[in-house]
């Protein structure tokens, strides 16, 4: 089942989807979802996210690997929101 048809939950392990390819772009200094017709530019915060989205790593490791990185607690509620926004452009997937 789809990451748009599934609930995410903290075991749920996001990974990149079909088509997109994620990369850092030095000339516009943050990281890019490329994909056939174009190019996402992500902001720093989503960048960090998504890079973390690997296929392997739960929703729940992803989290506690940004607090830890970034020395800060409570950030589960803003990447449940920005994952889920990204599965409902397709730039993530998960299995149920």
């Amino acid at each position: 089942m789809s990451a748009t048809r599934s609930a995410l939950s903290a075991d749920s392990r996001p990974r990149i989807g079909p088509g997109f390819r994620l990369q850092w772009e030095p000339a516009q200094d943050c990281h890019v979802l490329l994909y056939p017709e174009g190019m996402v530019r992500l902001n720093g915060s989503a960048g960090e996210i998504m890079k973390r989205c690997d296929g392997t790593s739960s929703l729940a490791a992803i989290v506690a690997d940004l607090e830890q990185a970034f020395g800060t607690t409570g950030l589960e509620p803003e990447v449940r929101g920005f994952v889920e926004l990204a599965a409902q452009q397709n730039w993530l997937r998960w299995e149920a």
